[in-house]
């Protein structure tokens, strides 16, 4: 079994954010289509690699449709995520009814990229919400934030990663025990702070994602030993792999998914503990939906 706990779902609402067809013609992607289209490549794709369930990640605020589209077009393969600003009026709104009515699972913060901090009461109270609802997550992207799509188009990123300190989020996971917490990309870069973090906070998990080009600003740092150390830490069921896969034609990324393999076969896990990585916590953290 291999689940996937991080893709986003790049939508042709999400691009018109960035520059619609023009953009797309830039970055020499597929256009996405409708959002039914684009969840059945997804679902096609997910078959191809093999993978059982994903989340699906609306990467921009107010995209949450596209996701609901795809979560309801194929419940028993998508876990639906979404994006929102708590700086702006009615988030709090928005995120109740992205969960009641549309379905979804868990509410994105992303802190420098919309410059807020965490323990803001504007960010409280989309706890608020993941609370009043058992069984929705929150998602909060600490430490190094890189679009990577905003870089080959040339956009600005007027980000402030002051705001993405885990240990800003110690107070605001304690507050709140019921709510499962997800910090990506094992902290992004501020590894030692995401482990402190997940040892005094029994409900923060540590999603695997990505490259981990962070690895780069510890010297002597490899894979192996972030999952070692993560592993000793936070234990092997708070750990969710994830791709970071997000676009076409390149698809699923298969390389993150063959390297952090080769990682645990070096820190010699046994199968129990892969399944729980690969598969087995995302199926306890979101079980399959019905609708």
């Amino acid at each position: 079994m291999l689940n996937d706990a991080h893709c986003h779902f790049f939508s042709t609402s999400f691009f018109a954010t960035l520059g619609g067809d023009a953009a797309l013609a830039q970055l020499g992607w597929d256009p996405p289509g409708s959002a039914e289209a684009l969840a059945d490549r997804w679902g096609a794709e997910l078959d191809r690699a093999r993978v059982s369930r994903a989340a699906l990640i609306a990467s921009a605020p107010g995209d949450a449709a596209s996701v609901e589209t795809a979560v309801r077009r194929h419940p028993d393969r998508f876990v639906g995520f979404f994006m929102v600003d708590p700086t702006q009026p009615e988030a709090a709104t928005i995120a109740a009814d992205a969960i009641d009515r549309r379905g979804l699972r868990t509410i994105c913060l992303f802190p420098a990229m919309h410059r807020f901090s965490i323990q803001d009461e504007r960010a409280r109270r989309l706890f608020e919400v993941a609370a009043a609802r058992p069984g929705t997550a929150v998602f909060v992207h600490c430490g190094v934030l890189s679009v990577g799509v905003r870089k080959k188009l040339g956009l600005p990123s007027p980000f402030d990663i002051r705001f993405g300190n885990p240990i800003d989020l110690h107070a605001v996971a304690l507050a709140y025990p019921a709510v499962p917490v997800i910090v990506p990309h094992f902290g992004a870069g501020l590894f030692r702070e995401a482990l402190m973090l997940a040892d005094l906070c029994p409900n923060v998990l540590l999603d695997s994602s990505s490259s981990n080009s962070w690895i780069k600003y510890q010297p002597g740092l490899t894979l192996a030993a972030v999952f070692r150390q993560a592993l000793a830490v936070a234990g092997p069921d708070r750990i969710l792999f994830g791709s970071d896969s997000s676009f076409f034609p390149r698809g699923w990324v298969m390389d993150v998914y063959e390297q952090q393999s080769s990682a645990l076969d070096e820190v010699r896990v046994s199968a129990e503990v892969r399944e729980k990585i690969f598969g087995g916590n995302f199926d306890r953290l979101f079980p399959p939906a019905t609708w």
